[in-house]
């Protein structure tokens, strides 16, 4: 008798720690593929807030705040309309179009004075991006 309650205990706690285990991955996958522990690996970046704002016609808004975890000689930027690490030296020099901010199929131009850039579509759609 004594022998039975000690192996229910015990295939209890096994099944506890089966529980345990499954819950803690499923949390861990939730994270994502650059993250581990609540860190970003090196050279990656996340969305974490976006706002959008469409109350005047025929415009919208976008307001997008990223966190990047970036390696030596990189900065937080912009590649393919997605937050990435940049050379630094873009963005030092304002050569927007050089971390190659648009789309593909996208044409991208420096506003004139070199405060964003735009990229045009080619149905003639134009974006306009300036960093802050």
């Amino acid at each position: 008798m004594q022998l039975l309650k000690a192996l229910w205990a015990l295939a209890g706690a096994a099944i506890c720690c089966f529980l345990i285990f499954v819950i803690h991955s499923q949390f861990l996958k939730e994270e994502g593929p650059h993250e581990v522990c609540g860190q970003l690996a090196a050279g990656t970046c996340e969305i974490v807030t976006l706002d959008r704002d469409s109350s005047q016609p025929r415009r919208t808004i976008a307001r997008q705040t990223a966190r990047c975890a970036c390696k030596k000689g990189q900065i937080a930027g912009t590649t393919r309309a997605r937050p990435a690490c940049v050379d630094a030296r873009i963005i030092k020099t304002k050569q927007w179009c050089e971390m190659l901010p648009c789309l593909e199929g996208e044409g991208c131009d420096l506003l004139i004075n070199k405060s964003g850039w735009t990229c045009t579509q080619p149905g003639g759609r134009i974006k306009t991006t300036t960093p802050v």
